[in-house]
Formats: structure tokens, C-alpha cells, sequence
């Protein structure tokens, strides 16, 4: 186009700096840089790079074809079978899905508390003291503990992470929800070490593909 063959190599400014007004509005549609995404994909590349160095196979896959691996084989959607249907499958590659797990170790990072000697309302005023100390009866908030409750609605033995409490009463949260107990009926299973574990049920197979047959689900 004639345009290009005037600008050439020139920067757009040099050679709209006597159009301002048509300056501004080219400057105005640019797409800002996508920092975020930029610093994914080079994390991805380099990541990569140090897979491959071990010597192991290592595949990489796009997402639309993880997709259409995933809907092939009947399975639902979920970050643990996604990466189950990462690479070729099928007759002609040779490889397949037979089988999937029914639940997976779900583990979260939620650090180690924070320094903070008070807590603050919405205006920053203090709200409350926070005890020095963060270790109470023996536990401190994060410990993995296992509950005895002997009545009420939490009745049975239940397995969370305890929040802690000067008063001896801890508080328990579990995948149902969370509830209070007294230390006396805590049992430590696991000390703190910033994250945070769970089992979780995988999603069930896809039950909208009636064409495949879904792989066998192995407790």
C-alpha cells in the first residue's frame, strides 16, 4: 500500500509528527503488552527446556487437542484428566486411556500465618490482639489434625486443618465445612508447613459421548 511504502522502516511517530491528531488516534489503538501472558510462555518454554534435559520422554500438546482428546474418551473436564490426555492417543499412536483414578491429593499453598500483632477493621483501627505466642496446647494453625467429636452435628472422626485459639476451643476446617473442638479431642497428624491437604472425588465420565466407551474408574 502506498502508505507503507511511505512510512517504511520509520517509527510511527516520526512519521506522523506532522498529524498529530491522526498520531494520537493510531497510538490510542495499540494493544498494550501482555506482561502477564509473556511471562507465562517464556516460563513454559524454559520449563520445557529442563524436562527435556533429563533424558525423560516429554510431550507437549495444545488445548484444543487435549479437548478433543478428552471428549474422544469420554471423560469430563478437570485439570487432572486434561493432563491424563495430553499427547497422541488412539489406534495409530498406539497409546490409550484404560483406566482413571476416582479420587486425587489435592494440595494448596496457604503460608505459614502472618507477623501481624493485630487485626484491623474496615477503617484500620485495631480491632482485636493478637497473641504472641502460635502455638497453643501443642497446635498451631495449619497442623493437619484428626477430630474424635462425640455429640452434636460434627458427631464422628473427622480430618482438617485447625485454626487456633488461646481458649483451648480450635476450630476445624474440613471439605464439609468447619467446625469447633476442644484440643482434648485433637490428635496431631502432621505439623504445619505452609500448604494445605485434601482428597477430592475426580469427576465422573462424560456422560453426554453415548459413541465411547469411558475408561475403568480404579478406586
Amino acid at each position: 500500500m502506498p502508505c507503507n511504502e511511505a512510512k517504511a522502516a520509520r517509527p510511527v511517530e516520526e512519521f506522523l509528527a506532522h498529524r498529530p491528531e491522526r498520531l494520537a488516534t493510531v497510538l490510542s489503538r495499540l494493544r498494550s503488552p501482555l506482561g502477564d501472558s509473556a511471562a507465562m510462555n517464556a516460563t513454559k518454554a524454559r520449563l520445557l527446556q529442563l524436562l527435556e534435559g533429563t533424558g525423560l520422554p516429554v510431550r507437549c500438546w495444545p488445548a484444543s487437542l487435549t479437548s478433543a482428546n478428552r471428549t474422544a474418551v469420554g471423560l469430563a473436564k478437570s485439570h487432572t484428566l486434561d493432563a491424563l490426555c495430553v499427547g497422541p492417543l488412539g489406534s495409530g499412536a498406539g497409546d490409550t486411556i484404560v483406566r482413571v483414578v476416582a479420587s486425587v491429593y489435592v494440595f494448596a499453598s496457604t503460608g505459614r500465618g502472618s507477623y501481624a500483632r493485630t487485626t484491623p477493621d474496615r477503617y484500620g483501627f485495631p480491632r482485636l490482639l493478637r497473641p504472641r505466642r502460635k502455638r497453643h496446647q501443642g497446635f498451631a494453625s495449619g497442623d493437619l489434625v484428626r477430630a474424635t467429636v462425640l455429640k452434636g452435628r460434627w458427631t464422628g472422626v473427622r480430618t482438617g486443618r485447625v485454626s487456633v485459639r488461646s481458649t483451648g476451643r480450635h476450630s476445624v476446617a474440613t471439605p464439609l465445612g468447619r467446625f469447633n473442638a476442644s484440643h482434648e479431642n485433637l490428635r496431631l497428624l502432621q505439623r504445619a508447613d505452609g500448604f494445605a491437604y485434601a482428597w477430592r472425588i475426580e469427576a465422573e465420565p462424560n456422560s453426554s459421548n453415548k459413541s465411547v466407551e469411558p475408561p475403568e474408574r480404579s478406586s
